[in-house]
């Protein structure tokens, strides 16, 4: 899947509405209406909106029709452009509220949570308008028509969020702890509302639901893993600087440490690296002070792991480890054949993609690659699964023998990957209990005890009548 490119968005043809009266009454408050366009500007690029709503391959911007794959099937985000044919140009503040907040559009139909409406709850009254303002003077309205979003039964019943919601959606507004300084506020109000972490850093349940006592400890992301960002020592982030994480953030690489890839590398190219110093500085302070979920022993993920010294040994064997010859072929030109790595490749020791209790990210970063655009410059690792060049292409039993012997030299050597693990990474991870549920084997099974329990019933009632019961 490709990264998007951010596009600078202009600004002209949004003050030439300024004198729209009813965006001016809206904007009383604001010191002029181009400021209230500049923070909602802001705060749709803190919330990440246009890594999902601007279409790939330079589609028109917030027009819809990015495929964002779910363990329900793949959810195809809207047009949220002011088109009145087929965006939200028709949307009061109040309907552009309600769809941001509560996941119900102006239709009163119920939005997936892909989009995370779970979060952005929090968001406050100040920055809806804002938003608003954003959304319907600082963007350029686009007629694009995004195909929609076609789950299958029963997911296919928007209705059916409602009961989700009542579950799992609090609806409740942040309110800034007393507590806490205004810095730590800050980090919380962007960690869990605009930039919606929590969403992925979160364990779920098997219904899909947000494990909160276990809140950003890590969870999975279909094909991903996004990890535990608690201040646990081991699991987490906790013997990590505050400016290796500030980098983190900004960059998506720190070295000896970690880089993103997948969805953090789009977190990180389209939204946190436009976030100011003090925002992030703020993100920082609040990661620090959470409660620290994890293992309290052992050594931590990016400790783990050295350089490889066995080569000369391997080229003299006649039939040498499969995974050695497939990295030696593949991988080495650019990880260097000790796993070092060098100034635009990371050093495969010292890395949390190999030294997690889990080996998703390692596996989906050698099926799909790692694409994100940093500061202008491309960060590039090409992907060896099924969407590679022919030449290129690994099998899953290749891609699971590299895997292995990147973990046992370089990483985490207690875990081994089998060909199985790489096939269920490569058709989008684990299914949890809710979509394997929807399965038509499943309904098809639950189909037919119904009737056999129906003739039970049906003969039991006729044998009772039969003898005068």
């Amino acid at each position: 899947m490709k990264a998007r490119k951010v596009r600078p968005r202009c600004l002209p043809f949004a003050l030439s509405l300024l004198l729209s009266t009813t965006f001016l009454a809206h904007a009383e408050n604001a010191p002029d209406a181009a400021s209230l366009i500049a923070k909602g500007k802001y705060l749709a690029i803190a919330a990440d909106c246009g890594a999902c709503h601007t279409p790939p391959n330079q589609g028109d911007e917030m027009s819809g029709g990015y495929v964002i794959s779910s363990p329900l099937g793949n959810i195809v985000a809207s047009n949220i452009t002011p088109s009145k044919t087929a965006g939200i140009g028709d949307y009061t503040e109040e309907d552009f509220a309600k769809a941001v907040r509560e996941g119900i559009n102006k239709q009163g139909q119920h939005l997936y949570p892909a989009m995370p409406y779970t979060s952005y709850a929090k968001i406050t009254d100040a920055d809806i308008h804002a938003l608003y303002a954003y959304f319907m003077h600082g963007v350029k309205a686009s007629d694009h028509r995004p195909p929609a979003t076609d789950l299958p039964f029963p997911f296919n019943i928007r209705l059916s969020m409602a009961l989700w919601n009542t579950l799992f959606a609090d609806n409740k507004v942040f309110i800034p702890a007393q507590d806490k300084s205004e810095q730590v506020n800050r980090g919380d109000y962007l960690v869990n509302a605009l930039a919606h972490c929590d969403t992925c850093h979160t364990p779920r349940n098997s219904l899909m639901g947000q494990v909160n006592d276990q809140a950003l400890s890590g969870g999975s992301l279909g094909s991903w893993f996004a990890p535990n960002i608690t201040p646990d020592k081991h699991s987490g982030i906790g013997n990590w600087s505050d400016e290796e994480i500030a980098q983190y953030l900004k960059t998506g690489h720190v070295a000896g440490k970690a880089q993103a890839a997948g969805p953090m590398a789009e977190a990180v190219e389209h939204s946190l690296q436009y976030l100011n110093d003090d925002d992030i500085a703020a993100m920082v302070a609040y990661l620090r002070q959470i409660p620290a979920v994890g293992q309290s022993s052992g050594a931590s993920r990016e400790s783990l792991g050295k350089p490889a010294t066995d080569e000369a040994a391997l080229r003299a064997v006649g039939h040498p480890d499969e995974g050695w010859k497939i990295y030696g072929s593949t991988c080495a030109n650019c990880h260097q054949p000790d796993g070092s790595g060098n100034k635009l490749y990371p050093s495969l020791f010292h890395n949390t993609a190999t030294g997690a209790p889990q080996a998703d990210n390692l596996i989906a970063t050698i099926l799909y690659g790692v694409h994100r655009r940093v500061n202008g410059q491309d960060i590039d690792m090409p992907g060896f699964g099924p969407d590679a060049l022919f030449t290129d292409r690994l099998t899953d039993q290749q891609i699971a023998d590299v895997s292995n012997y990147v973990l046992k030299n370089f990483g985490n050597a207690q875990l081994t990957v089998t060909p199985e693990q790489v096939k269920t990474v490569r058709e989008g991870g684990e299914r949890p209990l809710i979509a394997r549920l929807a399965q038509p084997a499943v309904w098809g099974s639950a189909a037919v005890v119904i009737i056999i329990l129906l003739v039970v019933l049906i003969s039991r009632s006729r044998r009772g009548k039969k003898h005068g019961a």
